[in-house]
């Protein structure tokens, strides 16, 4: 009987994991046992002896984050970001009462009680979220205002390229009563030459975790601000390729040119002080004029690839990509011979064609376009060159920054949410003008406004309450002070001033960020002949390296929005006179014609790519 114990002792010993042989044996087998090679897991035992697992691994990710109800609102930039369904003046006095609550705590100062609501304030929240560990159950809560080293943490260098806020950690929530709580999204690999029906199969091919929709409070005042001057010493960044090639050589050699272009005293009829460096301007605009090739890729399904749209907030990603595609001169056929290498996508079509409704996730839009790259990478060696650097993207919508920050992470982007502070690079990106065209067919009507002695509106603003600072800026300016006509959102009504009549006759139009940095004000007031004057801090204006804001734009901190007037009366009628002369002299570097103009916005667009292109160039 010893010998048989000692035998079934010893198989017990070997086929089961360590010191479990006795509990084995003796029936104790409820507990859970791992071996050393395994992964944790959490969970409980149920009766029948089997453990009732429930990992983290298992449960699908939820890459939650919000999203703007109203894409095609002229007011500002929209976020990820539900905002609430009741009506206009419950939501913008919730708005007013969160954001003066949030300003109080964050250093401005505002009386918090002015607009307080019978509703809980947390019917706006946001929730925020970081896509990190796909592997990870992450949710989010409804939360007050995030506390100063949230903030901080989310702001610093090394979270910018989670471009997003801190995740918070809470219980998953129910999806009892969702209705439709999956959508199916993803395919694991692209092939070329899928067709928009194939588009409906990707969608239709995988899935996500649908979240209920919740009221989310949207972010708050950067946490650290760099100011205009800041930016200026900001444009510095260099890649090498690989393995080198003929295009290298010829890059190279237009950079000693650009940086060898003689000074001009004056040139008649225009004003140097608008460019940072006109005669390297100038060169460098010839020499793309007379060198610069790109390659085109066919690769790409309509409607997200190839397929432009020509009106709306974020027109200039599809103007821009129209007008490339029927260009004779820069385009090539030959990927040897190109200089850069254009990815022909919509980033707000992408939004469009795959974004779930209320799904408050953009990670299967992230997955189509990384099964995009495979695509061509597989097919074509020429990302493999450089990483990607010579390639570059043309996008609009606000999500592009975070849908690109990884997979695209070395490419040359042109984006309209151009924030120092949410992934933008200098040296590497570029900022594109966000243009608001109401009509496809006549892009450049209403141009233009009254001169200057006719202008009796010291500064104008009208939007919808987006984002934290719009109702700071109305509890401080809204009917206070005749020169200062600051409204919400403005209707038609017969016999009252429409929105372009006011910018027409205003010295000053306010650009105050809605969701994000950008707005179409900026660019609206250059159309309208109207100063800009940018309250949005971090945000970078369209063609840094090449214009010089300061001498047709003012630029005034969110903090300083109190002194608003004050600061714009301490600007000369001199000094005013000549900004709004630089603001016409600039105005034609944001105009789209249905066929391409010297100067115009779309070889500006191409200038500041050609010219991040060629200082990235260093000697191998």
């Amino acid at each position: 009987m010893a010998l048989i114990f000692s035998v079934v002792l010893l198989v017990q010993y070997i086929e089961l994991p360590y010191g479990y042989v006795l509990s084995s044996l003796l029936s104790f087998g409820k507990s859970q046992a791992t071996s050393a090679g395994s992964f944790l897991t959490r969970g409980s035992v149920n009766d029948t002896g089997k453990n009732d697992l429930k990992s983290e691994i298992d449960t699908p990710f939820n890459d939650s984050v919000g999203v703007s109800t109203d894409p095609k609102d002229n007011s500002s930039s929209r976020d990820f970001m539900v905002i609430s369904h009741n009506s206009t003046v419950e939501r913008v006095v919730r708005n007013k009462s969160l954001a003066l609550e949030m300003a109080g705590k964050h250093g401005y100062g505002l009386p918090v009680t002015n607009y307080t609501s019978e509703k809980n304030s947390s019917s706006d929240n946001l929730q925020f979220i970081k896509n990190e560990d796909k592997n990870s159950q992450i949710t989010s809560t409804q939360v007050a205002a995030p506390p100063p080293n949230l903030l901080s943490h989310v702001s610093s260098p090394e979270n910018m390229d989670t471009n997003r806020s801190m995740p918070i950690q809470s219980p998953r929530p129910s999806t009892g009563s969702m209705g439709k709580d999956r959508a199916n999204m993803l395919l694991n690999d692209e092939k070329p030459g899928r067709t928009k029906s194939d588009i409906s199969s990707f969608v239709n091919s995988s899935s996500i975790t649908m979240t209920p929709a919740k009221k989310r409070r949207f972010k708050g005042p950067p946490a650290v601000v760099v100011p205009i001057s800041a930016m200026n010493d900001m444009l510095n960044q260099s890649r090498r390729p690989k393995w080198p090639s003929q295009v290298d050589k010829e890059l190279l050699n237009t950079k000693k040119l650009i940086e060898g272009a003689q000074i001009m005293e004056k040139i008649h009829h225009i004003d140097v002080n608008v460019y940072r460096n006109y005669p390297a301007f100038i060169r460098s605009y010839e020499l793309m004029e007379q060198t610069l090739k790109i390659y085109v890729y066919t690769e790409g399904e309509r409607p997200i690839f190839h397929q432009p749209e020509l009106d709306g907030i974020y027109a200039s990603e599809g103007w821009f990509m129209k007008l490339l595609e029927e260009n004779k001169h820069f385009v090539t056929t030959n990927p040897n011979k190109a200089h850069l290498f254009y990815l022909p996508f919509s980033s707000r079509i992408l939004e469009e064609t795959l974004y779930v409704p209320n799904s408050h996730s953009h990670k299967n839009l992230v997955k189509y376009l990384s099964s995009y790259l495979k695509t061509i990478t597989t097919k074509h060696d020429f990302w493999n060159r450089t990483d990607g650097a010579d390639h570059f993207l043309v996008a609009c919508h606000d999500w592009a920054p975070s849908e690109t920050s990884r997979i695209m992470k070395n490419c040359i982007r042109a984006l309209c949410n151009a924030d120092v502070k949410g992934g933008f690079q200098f040296g590497k990106d570029v900022s594109l003008p966000e243009i608001y065209i109401r009509d496809a067919k006549n892009p450049l009507k209403d141009l233009g406004g009254k001169p200057p002695s006719q202008r009796g509106i010291l500064a104008f603003f009208a939007g919808k309450m987006h984002g934290y600072l719009r109702p700071i800026l109305l509890n401080y300016w809204e009917n206070k002070d005749p020169d200062m006509k600051i409204f919400g959102k403005l209707h038609d009504v017969k016999g009252q001033m429409t929105y372009i009549q006011y910018m027409k006759s205003s010295k000053y139009c306010l650009s105050a960020k809605g969701y994000e940095p950008y707005t179409p004000r900026v660019i609206e007031a250059i159309y309208y002949e109207c100063v800009p004057v940018i309250i949005s801090d971090n945000y970078v204006p369209p063609f840094f390296e090449t214009l010089n804001w300061e001498s047709f734009a003012v630029f005034v901190l969110e903090k300083d929005i109190p002194n608003l007037k004050n600061i714009l009366l301490s600007i000369s009628e001199k000094r005013y006179i000549k900004m709004q002369q630089r603001v016409r002299q600039v105005q034609k570097h944001f105009l789209w014609h249905s066929k391409p103009v010297k100067y115009d916005v779309f070889h500006m667009i191409l200038h500041s790519v050609w010219y991040t292109r060629v200082f990235q160039m260093r000697p191998g």
